[in-house]
């Protein structure tokens, strides 16, 4: 890392995955606004990198989650957290910020609290789901936390920690949920637009991308008109979808990279991996059923720990079962198939499912997320 001299107003900002780093991104653009020859360096993704004065290193692409996977990374990043230590060591910034990805940051915010700068926590991670002990380590680590769901500040206070709720920061880059019905008077022949999204990480794509190209396949059959979007991010390998799915791909199955959520606003059903992509499928107005597929020892770890009745955000926050959660071998393409065909046989049910979601939007704060936190952060430091 290039220990060459910075500003002495200068910030470290680490993310580690793809939500992460947009929220970062977005974060940096926000304290630059504010406070222009602020100097930010960042570890995260590609659009961390467009945004910073200094970019160190590509942690997004190295993302791991679960329990047995991220201990392949351990030597990536016992690598890289020497080097933090000697950049903040060699560059003192006024402040560190990390953006959710507890495994790694945390020892970022460990070595940020032993050489003596404010930290804070931009996304904090959702330790009230598992091992909730974390909690207590946050509180000590960090000066504040930017929580991201309205009931998490009174969750941190038992435990010690200040943490604030400024709405959601998907708020800030969702569009406004499209006008869209799904009433025909021909359901059977109806050219329904189901959205397919497996992921974004390798072991996501891998185990749910031919669960649900198999799954459309039956869709198809029972509705003839029916096109599939295999939703791939925007730097993805396009071979890497199409080898999964082990054969030509059915004529009505198409893979897209969608820019602003147009494309994914449009569709009727989404067949969606369980995590960040679900609340913005329900910011959107977009019915869904979720699935998620773990390697088998994480999964049997995860069940000892984890402390909520369901997975998918939208109905954790919503405290009952809004969308269908298919989980483990109850995710196959017979059951998501199923689930697809009675919503498109019943168009009530989905907009009855499009009218929960948005129910859920209006719970999450307004636009503007990332300026009153770079607003907030900068009022901190200022303070110090």
């Amino acid at each position: 890392m290039n220990n060459s001299s910075l500003p002495a107003q200068n910030i470290l900002i680490v993310a580690g995955d793809v939500s992460g780093d947009l929220h970062a991104a977005n974060l940096i653009r926000e304290i630059k606004a504010l406070r222009p020859q602020m100097h930010i360096t960042a570890i995260g993704g590609r659009l961390m990198k467009q945004e910073a004065d200094t970019f160190l290193f590509d942690l997004a692409a190295q993302g791991a989650t679960g329990f047995i996977e991220p201990l392949k990374k351990m030597p990536l990043w016992l690598k890289l957290l020497k080097q933090i230590r000697q950049y903040i060591q060699g560059q003192k910034p006024c402040a560190v910020i990390t953006v959710d990805f507890y495994g790694f940051n945390h020892q970022v915010l460990n070595i940020a609290k032993e050489l003596q700068i404010p930290a804070f926590y931009y996304v904090a991670p959702q330790v009230w789901a598992s091992r909730q002990y974390r909690a207590k380590q946050l509180a000590r680590l960090t000066q504040k936390m930017f929580v991201i769901y309205p009931f998490e500040p009174d969750f941190h206070k038992k435990f010690g920690g200040n943490a604030v709720f400024r709405g959601n920061p998907l708020l800030d880059i969702m569009p406004a949920p499209a006008e869209h019905s799904f009433q025909t008077e021909d359901v059977q022949n109806k050219a329904w637009k189901l959205g397919l999204l497996p992921g974004s990480r390798n072991s996501e794509i891998s185990r749910l991308t031919p669960a649900f190209y198999q799954a459309f396949k039956q869709v198809v059959k029972a509705f003839p008109n029916t096109q599939a979007y295999l939703f791939a991010l925007p730097d993805a390998d396009e071979k890497k979808f199409l080898d999964l799915l082990g054969e030509v791909p059915h004529p009505n199955f198409h893979i897209v990279k969608d820019k602003n959520y147009e494309l994914r606003s449009q569709m009727d059903f989404l067949l969606a991996c369980s995590g960040t992509a679900t609340l913005e499928n329900a910011l959107l107005g977009v019915p869904m059923v979720v699935a998620y597929k773990m390697f088998w020892p994480t999964y049997q770890i995860a069940k000892m720990v984890i402390k909520v009745k369901h997975i998918s955000l939208v109905n954790i926050l919503a405290q009952k079962e809004v969308v269908k959660e298919l989980i483990q071998e109850k995710a196959t393409p017979e059951a998501l198939a199923a689930q697809v065909i009675s919503m498109f046989r019943n168009p009530a049910r989905l907009q009855a499912q499009k009218d929960e979601l948005l129910k859920l939007r209006a719970s999450l704060g307004e636009k503007g997320v990332a300026h009153r936190a770079a607003k907030e952060i900068l009022e901190d430091i200022g303070n110090n």
